[in-house]
């Protein structure tokens, strides 16, 4: 199966450029210079992959990954500049499946289309009319016989005591239990923190936060996946 992908690029060179690339590689390329232009393209065929320049003029490329998210489950992938930390961020929340910083090699490029395309299973999406993937985050959240507040950030007991979190440890476990069944890597994890901890440090912070949990009477909620990062098992461990 030939798959389409989308492009929203307003540099024309660059945008040439990667369609004809990626042509050449067995792939049928679609493009626009603008988020309107993208809007028509992608509404008129099955796309199985969106590549977005996150600052297009007027609507940018982060407005455009939410309204694909409300239709489709296209892979997205963000071309964006080195000193864009915070778009790159948001970017994630709005469940990017990779990025790509801007000026980049058409091959490291193709890497990753090719890598996107597996995870999201390579066929391209119909058009659904479910709620977009990243729904808002709720205020609270039920473990078992505990409660997360994200918004007095305690975990507290049943006979509302606290279990005693670092705010470190606090911003890591709601980050993991927001999003139940998704495997984080450690270096997603690090950007949905900004920055507050990467590498060795998630893993020390894993390690206690089980330990708390446990103690607390939940045991087994954050799962390791090796190789790939961990786990909120959710309702069902």
């Amino acid at each position: 199966m030939m798959h389409t992908i989308a492009i929203a690029e307003d540099e024309p060179d660059l945008r040439a450029a990667l369609a004809e690339y990626l042509e050449d590689k067995g792939y049928r390329v679609i493009g626009a210079g603008d988020a309107a232009g993208f809007r028509t393209l992608f509404e008129a065929e099955p796309v199985a992959l969106a590549v977005l320049d996150i600052q297009m003029p007027g609507e940018d490329g982060l407005s455009l990954a939410r309204w694909i998210r409300a239709r489709s489950g296209a892979g997205i992938i963000f071309a964006t500049a080195a000193d864009q930390p915070v778009d790159r961020i948001i970017g994630l929340e709005l469940g990017a499946d990779d990025y790509v910083t801007k000026p980049y090699e058409l091959r490291e490029m193709l890497a990753r289309v090719r890598s996107v395309l597996r995870r999201v299973g390579a066929a391209a999406p119909a058009i659904a009319t479910a709620a977009p993937v990243e729904a808002p985050r709720p205020a609270s959240l039920t473990l078992g016989p505990l409660v997360l507040d994200a918004e007095r950030r305690q975990l507290r007991r049943a006979d509302g005591s606290l279990v005693d979190l670092t705010g470190g440890e606090f911003d890591l476990l709601l980050v993991l239990a927001q999003r139940p069944g998704r495997i984080l890597g450690r270096d997603l994890l690090s950007q949905l923190l900004g920055g507050g901890a990467e590498g060795r440090g998630i893993d020390i912070r894993i390690t206690r936060i089980r330990r708390k949990l446990a103690d607390a009477g939940v045991d087994g909620a954050v799962e390791t996946v090796r190789g790939a990062g961990y786990r909120f098992r959710g309702d069902d461990r």
